[in-house]
């Protein structure tokens, strides 16, 4: 499935600019048809997964409870 800029940049939730800047620098690869630009949508899936993978990480590391520090002295 191919998607505008417009559509990728909501897709990706960013900007339109940030989209167009990415494919001059030829980090997004695109197809000119001579009126606009058609990005195809299966080229973000892996960073998605990425994203997600990266989400669940940090959820699960937050969720862990801080151990109890050995070298605490106890006053009482």
């Amino acid at each position: 499935m191919y998607l505008t800029i417009k559509d990728t940049a909501e897709y990706l939730s960013t900007t339109e600019a940030a989209i167009e800047a990415l494919i001059k620098q030829r980090k997004i690869r695109a197809i000119h048809d001579g009126q606009e630009y058609l990005i195809n949508k299966e080229q973000f899936n892996t960073h998605l997964k990425q994203i997600e993978n990266y989400k669940e990480l940090i959820e699960e590391i937050l969720s862990q409870p801080i151990p109890e520090d050995i070298n605490i002295k106890d006053e009482d």
